[in-house]
């Protein structure tokens, strides 16, 4: 679908023309398939005109030929730009696409061209044999009574000459050598419906450590300068937001309670809980037409959630599925039953919320709105750049999040990594490890040299979905550095600012950081070679220091 906005105030026209059967008509249905685009059909217009002149006009094919060629000779082709126009000002607002389905003589074209300023002529055509057998296909469905046959179609002498308006048109396409798709595809680029390559209109924040770095946080303070907030990912990422309660999203983006104006979108890489992800629509009050969900997108199923647990128990796993339904993804090509896949597409309660992620996104480009791509987890945990296999079950980079949204790298703007002034890992389970970390510290160590509560510090750090009790280390620089490599990091967030000294919990304004603080501000900068553009101090809605330039 090609969802269109334009600054305008004269629309643009397009007038397909080719021979009963050429597909004139299903083109113009994939072309008005937006809520931009006025469609004119010419069977219609001719039984509006006649009904204006007091002519009884029947669904008749040979009637309707016959009275076409008479407006024809009697307004020279006019009759057509004439309905079209009338209609385009009794529109109630001006529409940026005018589609009229069809022109059967050349001077039809040329009214059309002398009333608009903007008028492009597709011209449909297939073999004799293929238009015949499609006319046949059609008889009894289009709402007309037909005719014997083709042939006796084409013994009206202007229908017999539609062919000729192919030296004429813009666009020429044999729709025998082309799908729909492809038909529309031609055209849409023909007439530069789609949105330049060149327009950079993603962001994407991912984690630069290993998870619950604050990207939720990050995102809900952005989000309002969004029209589309993205999230991939699955349901055992927690990201926390700053409203009056905290409320945890598991699969909505971080902005949509930030900024309820904005379009969300599940992208196609996405593992879903379908009673989680329902759960989370009703708590948020997001209503049909808001939210879309990629009809790929996998579900996670009860046997996901079990065949985890071994995992939970020795390597700190939130076992909430993901990565059994990831594998049987995969598994489930082999079409033989063993691990029966269910995609979005096929949950009979997500079928509201269903559209493919190429058409939400084309949308968002077409009409200039800023993308917000929210990735899950960190870099650390990834699946090929991690500590195998204390690692998730995915990549969890930059490139990684943009393949499974479905968004190509030239539309990248800024990439922002989040990290914390501490990282953190989940805590080891009893009969396991839940991987390396450099320079392990205690809560404790962290509460001494900030000035917080020891005991408050160790509450607060439990995991977002597990309550496990986080561990804790020194900053890392070595895997800022790789973050930054492999994320082509343009921007640096920065978070828990205050647990670097109790003051910048209170701090507003970037000169009224600690010393210490601006100086490893400086240091992160210089490692990662992208400014710290937004410093998190604490977790509210004033606690986020901004210092962007974008």
């Amino acid at each position: 679908m090609i969802m269109l906005e334009r600054a305008s105030r004269t629309p643009r026209i397009v007038v397909i023309s080719g021979s009963v059967g050429a597909g004139k008509s299903t083109l113009a249905r994939l072309l008005a398939g937006n809520s931009d685009a006025l469609l004119f059909r010419t069977q219609d217009l001719l039984f509006e005109y006649a009904a204006s002149a007091g002519t009884d006009l029947e669904a008749d094919r040979k009637q309707l030929q016959d009275y076409g060629e008479a407006l024809d000779s009697q307004t020279k082709g006019q009759w057509v730009a004439d309905m079209v126009a009338a209609g385009v000002a009794e529109a109630a607002e001006m529409p940026g696409l005018v589609i009229v389905d069809s022109a059967r003589i050349l001077a039809q074209v040329d009214r059309l061209r002398d009333a608009f300023a903007e008028v492009t002529h597709v011209h449909l055509s297939a073999p004799r044999d293929v238009l015949a057998m499609r006319y046949e296909d059609r008889r009894g469905r289009s709402g007309l009574v037909e005719l014997d046959g083709f042939d006796a179609v084409l013994t009206n002498k202007t229908e017999a000459n539609v062919p000729l308006l192919g030296r004429d048109a813009d666009v020429a396409i044999d729709t025998l050598r082309s799908t729909q798709q492809d038909v529309l595809t031609r055209v849409a680029a023909a007439l530069r419906l789609r949105a330049p390559r060149s327009s950079r209109l993603v962001d994407v924040i991912v984690g630069g450590q290993y998870g619950s770095e604050g990207k939720g946080n990050i995102a809900f303070h952005i989000a309002s300068e969004y029209g589309l907030l993205v999230r991939v990912g699955g349901p055992n990422a927690g990201h926390k937001v700053p409203t009056d309660p905290v409320y945890t999203h598991r699969l909505l983006p971080s902005g949509t309670l930030a900024n309820p104006d904005a379009k969300l979108l599940i992208g196609p890489g996405a593992t879903i809980d379908v009673a989680l992800l329902l759960q989370e629509i009703a708590d948020c009050n997001v209503e049909v037409g808001r939210l879309f969900i990629d009809p790929q997108a996998m579900v996670i199923e009860d046997q996901d959630k079990s065949s985890e647990l071994a995992m939970k128990a020795s390597i700190g796993s939130t076992g909430k599925g993901g990565g059994s339904a990831a594998s049987r993804r995969i598994m489930g090509r082999l079409g033989d039953g063993s691990s029966a896949v269910r995609l979005a597409k096929d949950v009979p309660e997500l079928l509201p919320w269903l559209r493919p992620a190429s058409e939400v996104l084309d949308a968002a480009y077409k009409r200039g709105h800023r993308v917000l791509l929210e990735g899950t987890q960190g870099t650390g945990l990834s699946l090929y750049h991690g500590e195998y296999p204390f690692v998730t079950s995915r990549d969890t980079t930059v490139n990684a999040c943009l393949a499974e949204a479905g968004i190509g790298i030239h539309r990248v703007r800024r990439s922002i990594i989040v990290v914390r002034t501490y990282p953190i890992r989940v805590g080891s389970p009893p009969s396991g490890d839940s991987g390396h970390m450099s320079q392990e510290l205690t809560w404790d160590n962290i509460a001494e040299r900030a000035g917080l509560s020891g005991e408050l510090l160790s509450e607060l750090e439990r995991g977002s979905v597990s309550r496990t009790q986080r561990r804790v280390a020194e900053f890392d620089w070595a895997l800022l550095e790789r973050a930054s490599e492999l994320n082509g990091a343009t921007d640096v967030a920065l978070t828990f600012a205050d647990y670097l000294s109790e003051g910048n919990a209170s701090a507003r304004r970037y000169d009224q950081l600690s010393d210490d603080t601006i100086n490893f501000v400086e240091e992160v900068e210089r490692v990662a070679g992208a400014p710290v553009s937004l410093i998190a101090t604490g977790f509210n809605r004033r606690g986020l220091i901004d210092r962007r330039e974008w």
